[in-house]
């Protein structure tokens, strides 16, 4: 989600904790907002950005595929029930509570599960994909042709088609990640209310701008930028 989806997503949150005005009707415009903004960012994605030259070295070091895996946007998910009914268990008793991710019904939660299973298991058919193109590396004809060679990366039309070949793999793996990513995120905001939808698009976005932040601040620490 762009920064400026999430802007008016966040606004619109805080303002519906001061007033109470937060229509369904507006909390689904938002979410097909921001589910647009995620569309055009994987549509204009470059296959070679396999490790962003903006991630810092925290960020890169739990890409899966060039981004998340969209499991965690369930365990998200998960993780916000327990602390909002947690949080809110004296207004959810009185009935006072506003409908976000702490009103999760059983048969929601059901649903989720569902999803979190079928998820995983793409996830795991990628993964094992793109662990045998990085095996592929020390098969033939990368390594023997490294091996032979006179002159350390000097030039070999064998290579190249080889390199060639592995780019064009990794990118249809890229497009498969970023489906799954999207189409995970489709059917989970499609389990949860509007108003659920847009708790769960705040709730992620902070987390991903507090873990850019951090990560900055360790790089800084420790010399990296």
């Amino acid at each position: 989600m762009s920064q400026p989806a999430f802007s008016s997503v966040a606004l619109t949150l805080n303002q519906s904790e001061n007033d109470g005005n937060l229509t369904d009707n507006t909390c689904a415009q938002l979410v097909e907002r921001s589910l647009d903004s995620f569309l055009q960012y994987i549509e204009k994605r470059v296959s070679g950005l396999f490790s962003p030259s903006w991630n810092t070295a925290l960020e890169n070091s739990l890409l899966w595929i060039t981004g998340c895996r969209p499991s965690p946007y369930i365990r998200l998910t998960y993780a916000h029930c327990g602390s909002q009914v947690e949080y809110q268990l004296s207004e959810i008793i009185q009935g006072l509570a506003w409908g976000n991710l702490g009103q999760i019904l059983a048969t929601q939660l059901r649903m989720i599960n569902n999803l979190h299973i079928k998820t995983i298991e793409e996830e795991e058919k990628l993964s094992s994909q793109l662990a045998g193109l990085q095996e592929n590396i020390a098969d033939q004809p990368i390594a023997m042709v490294a091996k032979r060679m006179s002159r350390v990366g000097e030039s070999s039309g064998n290579v190249d088609h080889a390199l060639d070949e592995l780019e064009s793999s990794m990118a249809n793996i890229l497009q498969e990640a970023d489906k799954l990513r999207l189409s995970t995120l489709k059917e989970l905001l499609a389990i949860l209310t509007p108003l659920q939808g847009v708790d769960f698009l705040v709730a992620s976005k902070k987390l991903h701008l507090c873990m850019h932040k951090w990560g900055k601040t360790r790089d800084n620490r420790q010399g990296r930028r």
